[in-house]
């Protein structure tokens, strides 16, 4: 029997490790790139583990802007898993993109859900409605260490609809987060349209963006201070895979860019 004591690449499955070891190759030999564990635990006969990425462009040791980005909280979504690594790959390769920023990368947030095909995890839960609420699910308590501690200056989540033909997102927390959201979604719409409608998975849209939505998603605290910008987007599931990732990541980009210019603004006020 195997103990969930060690980081090793034994405890995934044959799938998880074909795709994501590229990018551990890569961690170690890069010098913006590192590779972590955030935890293990044991489904059945089966361990688990949460992988996350973290890149700095240089390793001066200064005050950097602190982005989270998640993905594959739905088992079923992959499309934001391949973007994250494509995304990582394209940092590396050119690590200006990052510049300023000192970004943690968590692409497999529900393992057990994306060996299954599944949106819920292994147990049957949506870990995407477990947090904050005093959730006994390993991945959710793992992700909300990860989000008190880090106390980040802003948090993305890649997620998509197979009930929306165009990208959408949703907006909370800082004041700026719009003008954020938008930029990104016209920077999509040169691969995937922007979903238009004026009502989006139930919620109330202005020109692809939500100001409302579900309890118990990935969020920042509750009483966290200063409020991060946080973002929720989404691909429209039925579009193309290679679309869909390439999609996430010129939103990401665009992300990075419109928070730089926002924040060297505010410093000039």
């Amino acid at each position: 029997m195997k103990k969930c004591d060690n980081f090793t690449l034994n405890f995934m499955s044959e799938s998880i490790k074909e795709i994501l070891l590229p990018l551990f190759l890569q961690a170690g030999e890069s010098e913006t790139l590192r590779a972590e564990s955030l935890g293990l635990w044991r489904v059945g006969d089966e361990c688990f583990w949460l992988p996350r990425f973290t890149f700095r462009r240089t390793r001066v040791k200064k005050t950097r802007i602190k982005i989270g980005i998640f993905a594959t909280l739905h088992g079923d979504e992959p499309a934001g898993l391949f973007a994250l690594i494509d995304f990582l790959i394209k940092l590396n390769e050119d690590p200006m993109l990052g510049r300023d920023y000192d970004l943690r990368i968590y692409p497999l947030c529900n393992p057990t859900g994306f060996i299954d095909g599944t949106r819920h995890s292994r147990t049957g839960q949506d870990l995407n409605r477990e947090f904050w609420r005093n959730s006994a699910e390993p991945e959710v308590a793992l992700l909300e260490k990860e989000l008190l501690t880090q106390r980040f200056d802003g948090i993305i989540a890649l997620h998509s609809d197979d009930t929306s033909e165009g990208v959408y997102g949703f907006v909370k927390g800082a004041t700026l987060t719009e003008h954020l959201l938008k930029p990104s979604l016209s920077a999509a719409a040169h691969l995937l349209p922007t979903n238009l409608s004026a009502q989006i998975d139930g919620f109330h849209a202005v020109e692809g963006i939500i100001r409302s939505g579900y309890p118990g998603i990935l969020s920042a605290p509750p009483d966290m201070h200063p409020v991060p910008f946080e973002i929720v987007l989404e691909t429209p599931a039925l579009a193309p895979l290679e679309l869909q990732r390439e999609a996430f990541v010129l939103v990401l980009t665009s992300i990075l860019g419109e928070y730089r210019k926002l924040i060297s603004y505010a410093s000039d006020i």
